[in-house]
């Protein structure tokens, strides 16, 4: 049997963060009543003119050096002509023959499919800048589509990657690693529901050891991570089972339909000549001056890979956990807060890895939100370290003193919480646990000494799970010797 291969590139669409629209003055703002944020120029009306918002050219720029681009220091805006409702102007300003970043890679790490840890170089074709469409809401009640045009004009910049990955867990990868660049520089908020980062995913399958590549299909309209690595997988099953039932591949857009978790036919794909592409005649060539590309390379922050890099040689945390805190800016600035206030790396990041990203994930909390701050994470893990409470007791109140942002030491003393070391009445609850189990006492002299959870766990219930439990361990098996 034929084995296929995968191949993929991505187009990603990132909303940049500028107050007003690339060519006008128009506001960016999100969720302002329909037609709210528009003007002459970005409703298409005759006669007017576009002027370039020069944070839209620092702010490509900075993604083309974030990402290992070249940057043209000369470069021109094209128009892309099709006709859609949400197009005013019958045409979209965009970049093509000289677009402002090319020739770049972003190295990602990731998880193949066995689950081990896998690094790979993924191929940025080019960095260019253009103006996003308006938004067509279509009404089944009501029979009709109407237009939006707030979103016409805002500014994006599209990222397109080389066919270089060959699965879907590469692409989520490469797809995590830019949005996590972007955060860091401050440039896009990468949020996926609001449609501020887009992902369009070319795909294609041939046979093993074949060279030319495949017929490709476009995925349009996923909106998560998630349903990145489901629509891929679909669509790869799909082609190859057309291919194995002798049936062609066509080129086509498809859209993704995250109920049914299959694609469907949306249009015949276009080629770069299907859209008559031709320098806009309105716009001058861009020229960034050295100057400009000086400062904007001096100024570039700490990046995600830097960052990690830092975190596992300062810290002496394992790549894994320094990957897991540094792919949210959020969540690597809150960990070295709490090394402000508690300088435990290692004891740090399990209670962040673990109880704090949970509560995140399961609130939909962002961290720049969080009631809990860093200095209060730092008493929490200063209190199960000096044995103040224990472990038990610190993952069992997380939960409530993350949700109202309390002082855990003041929260712990209040309940009367603290742990239990004292010896004598400790003694006096073993002897009860080990006199209340004789079966399971006989057992454990008998060679089954895993039983020491057991007797552990009878002693925490007793205790409401603030006995010491290294007190407890050490006076169980004295006993039982």
């Amino acid at each position: 049997m034929v084995q296929f291969e995968t191949v993929i590139g991505l187009e990603v669409h990132a909303q940049l963060k500028t107050k007003t629209k690339i060519f006008c003055g128009c506001s960016t703002e999100f969720g302002k009543e329909p037609n709210e944020n528009v003007c002459e120029v970005c409703s298409g009306m005759p006669g007017v003119l576009p002027v370039l918002n020069e944070k839209v050219m620092e702010y490509a720029s900075k993604m083309g050096l974030a990402t290992n681009c070249t940057i043209n220091q000369k470069s021109i805006f094209a128009r892309k002509n099709y006709f859609y409702p949400d197009l005013p102007k019958g045409y979209q300003i965009s970049q093509f023959e000289l677009p402002i970043c090319e020739h770049g890679h972003l190295d990602i790490v990731y998880e193949d499919k066995a689950g081990e840890p896998c690094k790979k170089r993924i191929g940025i074709t080019r960095i260019h800048m253009e103006e996003d469409a308006g938004k067509n809401i279509h009404s089944a009640a009501e029979n009709a589509s109407f237009v939006d045009l707030n979103r016409t004009g805002v500014p994006l910049i599209e990222i397109v990657s080389e066919p270089d990955m060959r699965s879907a867990e590469e692409a989520v990868a490469y797809l995590k690693s830019l949005r996590s660049i972007l955060l860091y520089l401050g440039i896009c908020d990468g949020n996926l529901e609001e449609g501020s980062f887009r992902c369009d995913a070319n795909i294609s399958v041939r046979p093993f050891g074949q060279k030319e590549f495949g017929t490709r299909a476009e995925l349009k309209n996923i909106n998560s991570f998630r349903n990145v690595h489901k629509a891929i997988q679909y669509e790869v099953a799909r082609q190859i089972d057309l291919i194995e039932d002798g049936d062609e591949v066509i080129q086509e857009t498809r859209l993704y339909d995250a109920d049914k978790g299959t694609t469907h036919s949306m249009r015949g794909k276009a080629d770069a000549h299907d859209y008559r592409y031709f320098p806009d005649p309105d716009l001058v060539p861009l020229v960034i001056a050295d100057e400009w590309l000086a400062e904007w390379q001096a100024s570039l922050p700490e990046l995600p890979a830097e960052r990690k890099s830092r975190f596992e040689s300062d810290f002496k945390i394992s790549e894994q956990d320094a990957d897991l805190l540094t792919s949210e800016k959020d969540v690597a600035d809150y960990f070295e807060a709490v090394l402000d206030f508690y300088n435990e790396p290692l004891k740090v990041v399990n209670w962040i890895k673990g109880e704090f990203l949970r509560e995140l994930n399961q609130t939909g909390c962002a961290v720049s939100e969080c009631k809990f701050t860093p200095e209060m994470m730092a008493k929490l893990v200063d209190l199960v370290d000096k044995e103040v409470i224990s472990i038990k007791i610190g993952k069992d109140i997380f939960n409530e003193v993350f949700a109202g942002g309390l002082d855990p030491v003041k929260y712990v003393k209040d309940k009367g919480l603290e742990q239990n070391s004292d010896t004598s009445s400790l003694e006096v609850v073993v002897d009860k646990v080990l006199a209340d189990n004789p079966a399971e006492v006989e057992a454990y002299k008998g060679g089954k000494t895993k039983l020491v959870s057991f007797f552990m766990g009878q002693v925490m219930r007793e205790t409401k799970g603030q006995a010491n439990p290294g007190i407890v361990s050490k006076m169980i098996q004295e006993k039982l010797s």
